[in-house]
């Protein structure tokens, strides 16, 4: 009898203590301070807040509905370990939503397309091309340049930002690619449907390319030197760029910087580090002069809306309010020099702008005021951002 008694004092005992140390529930809350609904939108989780060593086994699961969301990690620094998680929330007005993190099997996690994509492109010279499920950009490497000063044909000398127009919501990058340049059975300078490249850069700006204005004279850097994917996937995709040194009217100019580009957003981030100037102008190439530009020094942003081929064309840098200085439509003779300039303040060495494009043909805006309807909304979302606290 006592040997009983002394069991069952020590399974009590035993329960106890497991109630103790059984583990705490980590809660993230995202808060909507805006009176509209908001989507689309990444929170940025690091490993450190989430308090595990390995990211591989996390989920979010809405408390309220239950649901799991897509999530992805990110390895920032290229060591194989993943630093970060990313999700989208929606949340509604003025209302805040806790997600819980749980523990999920690979095969457990929801499955989504990698939407957001990005690569080196050594099969047509070096360029660097990125997309999303909205809109598609690259930009030229030291091979296309070195052409260019060796007179050899078919080379490109620019820090502009191309745009490929996409009508469609799934990846054209490799699709594109291997059609013109591997197979050859078409060209993606014609649109047979999912859009195609017509925008010309040549040494303007093109949608976002950065410029040092000293007096009067805006000096521009030339292609990129070295470049990093630093993830794809079904939210973001991401990549770093370095630059040769350039000069400024006798300032030495020291520019690398990561792009990013999230599911459902028409505008890539620039998170630009720069030395040498306090102030960069981001810009948008005027093309024939044919358009319109407008700005909005109070919601921090420049735009150009043009006639392009048989569409409308809508341009556009946003920044951030204590980012933003002014804009200016800088209209020269120069052949690709003409540009609207968003005029940006450096601080710390460091710049963080959005440039992008709506094509009327992808049927993603309707019109000029729905863009500029659209960069208003955007510009409010990047001045009040969700506000996340980990629990």
């Amino acid at each position: 009898m006592n040997i009983i008694k002394k069991l069952s004092y020590l399974l009590v005992v035993t329960l106890l203590f497991s109630c103790g140390i059984a583990k705490k529930t980590t809660i993230i809350t995202v808060k909507n301070s805006l009176d509209f609904e908001r989507s689309f939108e990444t929170i940025e989780v690091n490993k450190s807040s989430l308090n595990t060593n390995d990211l591989s086994l996390v989920g979010i699961k809405n408390t309220a509905t239950g649901e799991l969301l897509v999530t992805q990690l990110v390895d920032l620094d290229g060591d194989g370990i993943m630093d970060e998680l990313l999700f989208q929330p929606k949340i509604s007005p003025n209302s805040e939503v806790n997600f819980e993190v749980v523990k999920l099997t690979e095969l457990e996690k929801p499955k989504a397309d990698a939407l957001c994509y990005s690569r080196f492109v050594p099969e047509r010279t070096d360029d660097y091309t990125w997309e999303n499920n909205k809109v598609a950009f690259r930009v030229y490497g030291p091979v296309a340049q070195k052409m260019i000063e060796d007179n050899i044909p078919g080379g490109t000398l620019s820090s502009g930002v191309d745009a490929w127009l996409k009508r469609v919501e799934y990846p054209i990058i490799n699709k594109w690619y291997k059609e013109t340049l591997v197979d050859k059975t078409g060209s993606y300078h014609k649109d047979t449907g999912e859009g195609l490249d017509d925008f010309h850069v040549g040494v303007s700006r093109g949608v976002g390319g950065i410029a040092v204005k000293v007096d009067e004279e805006y000096y521009l850097s030339k292609n990129y030197t070295k470049w990093r994917t630093i993830t794809t996937g079904p939210l973001r995709t991401s990549f770093y760029l370095e630059y040769e040194d350039w000069d400024a009217a006798g300032n030495k100019i020291t520019e690398s910087k990561i792009i990013s580009l999230d599911l459902g957003s028409n505008f890539s981030k620039f998170s630009t580090n720069i030395s040498g100037t306090n102030t960069i102008s981001a810009g948008l190439t005027l093309h024939e002069k044919d358009g319109e530009v407008t700005g909005n020094n109070e919601n921090g942003w420049v735009s150009y809306w043009q006639p392009h081929a048989d569409s409308e064309l809508g341009t556009a840098i946003i920044a951030d309010t204590s980012t933003y200085k002014s804009f200016e439509n800088y209209d020269v003779e120069t052949k690709d020099l003409s540009n609207a300039y968003a005029h940006l303040n450096v601080n710390d060495n460091k710049v963080v702008y959005y440039a992008g494009f709506g094509w009327l043909k992808s049927k993603q805006f309707e019109s000029k005021e729905a863009w500029e309807t659209y960069l208003n909304i955007f510009s409010e979302q990047i001045n009040n951002p969700l506000k996340v606290s980990v629990k």
